[in-house]
């Protein structure tokens, strides 16, 4: 009788104590989400800013730019200087967040030329901006622009996520130009493995394949753009617990740690500035690449003539995210089978897409990793490379340029 009465009194005691403990942990994480939010509440814009490396206009194509940062120590000539070309999704601001996490000082602090394009913010006037005008025209004015600055001779191009297709495409079009390429977190193969994908891994994938091309016709259409707020919930979606729960969870966790919450904040930031993508080019990306795959399958075209990948002669870096969700490794490494051993290299971050830039790890693996390749591979190249040669069709187009471009020393 005794063993029995004692067996209920022991469960009723060790019920007590867990929910005691669970009330505790509720009232600390309680505590913890009030001094978050007291520093929230007082934060203020300026101290949110973000992209603050001075930067000046240089070149200009229509709204699109290109900036060049200020040294910040003694730029080295032994090395091309380096253009940095981010996509439409998002803004390039992303590569300086803040100064303990940016790209751009790395590469300053390293003594590199550093420039940046910049899209501008497309309206519905846009809307049939193709492809075809973004990487021919206005990316290869700025890529041109850029040789031309140094001396005719070719420079170095880093293209992020959609701004990294680009860059393949026209190093692979215009290979004169490039004396080197480096990209991150960039599709090339928009089916990659999705047999072998990871839970949570190539949604997106999925998500586009299963759209008919009608759904994409009748959605560009309807707005003439493919809005910026869509693909800010799209992508949103693909991390649904942690976008429901890092405005409470997220925040409590951070326990008013002031660094950790003006991070947090930056970040919101950069996730909420998405401008809309031209609708004739947003088609084109969806459709042929993403729903056809015309890249790897050699069908996608630039001025009239398919892309080749294995046409691109220079050396090249390729940075990929293995815990990257929206761009799966297996979207991007198959640029390695177009290129020779030793043409090619990559570099696997232990990280999420985002991640790659901004986490606090990715500083000296991204930043360091692609100055000791400027170093060991495209040290000859910028001392010594040879002026471009331009076809015909470069003179004409550069002559337009310049009758609708300004430019500054």
């Amino acid at each position: 009788m005794a063993a029995s009465q004692t067996d209920p009194e022991k469960l009723l005691n060790e019920a007590m104590q867990a929910w005691a403990a669970s009330v505790q942990s509720l009232v600390e994480s309680g505590a913890k989400a009030v001094r978050s939010s007291e520093f929230l509440a007082s934060a203020t814009d300026l101290e949110v800013a973000i992209a603050e490396t001075p930067s000046d206009e240089v070149f200009r194509i229509d709204k699109v730019t290109v900036s060049r940062y200020q040294p910040l120590t003694e730029v080295r000539t032994d090395v091309p200087p380096v253009l940095i070309s981010y996509g439409l999704f998002g803004r390039q601001t992303m590569i300086d967040l803040q100064e303990d996490r940016s790209l751009v000082r790395n590469l300053l602090s390293a003594g590199v030329d550093v420039y940046v394009v910049d899209w501008g913010t497309p309206t519905r006037a846009d809307q049939f901006i193709t492809l075809d005008d973004i990487i021919d025209d206005y990316l290869r004015s700025c890529v041109e622009y850029l040789a031309s600055r140094n001396d005719g001779k070719p420079i170095t191009m880093f293209g992020i996520c959609e701004g990294g297709t680009f860059s393949a495409a026209l190093a692979a079009a215009q290979p004169q130009l490039f004396a080197g390429l480096a990209l991150a977190i960039t599709p090339i193969d928009f089916k990659g493995d999705p047999d072998n994908f990871w839970p949570g891994e190539g949604f997106l994938n999925s998500w586009i394949s299963n759209l008919t091309e009608d759904d994409i016709d009748l959605l560009i259409g309807t707005y003439g753009m493919l809005p910026g707020a869509l693909t800010g919930a799209v992508f949103s979606s693909l991390t649904p617990v942690t976008s429901m729960t890092k405005y409470n969870l997220g925040l409590a966790r951070m326990d008013g740690n002031e660094a950790a919450i003006l991070n947090f904040l930056r970040m919101e930031k950069w996730i909420a500035d998405r401008p809309d993508h031209p609708g004739a080019a947003a088609r084109e990306w969806l459709n042929d690449l993403y729903r056809e795959n015309h890249l790897v399958k050699g069908k996608f075209k630039i001025a009239g003539k398919a892309v080749d990948l294995s046409n691109i002669a220079c050396p090249v870096l390729n940075i990929y995210a293995k815990q990257d969700h929206i761009v799966p490794a297996s979207c991007t490494r198959p640029l390695g089978d177009f290129l020779s051993d030793d043409q090619y290299e990559e570099i696997g971050f232990p990280g999420g897409h985002v991640g790659v830039f901004v986490s606090g790890k990715a500083q000296g693996v991204v930043a360091g990793g692609l100055v000791e390749w400027m170093e060991r591979k495209l040290t000859a190249a910028g001392a010594k490379g040879q002026p471009t040669e331009t076809s015909s069709r470069s003179a004409t187009k550069k002559t337009k340029t310049r009758a609708k471009t300004k430019t500054k020393a």
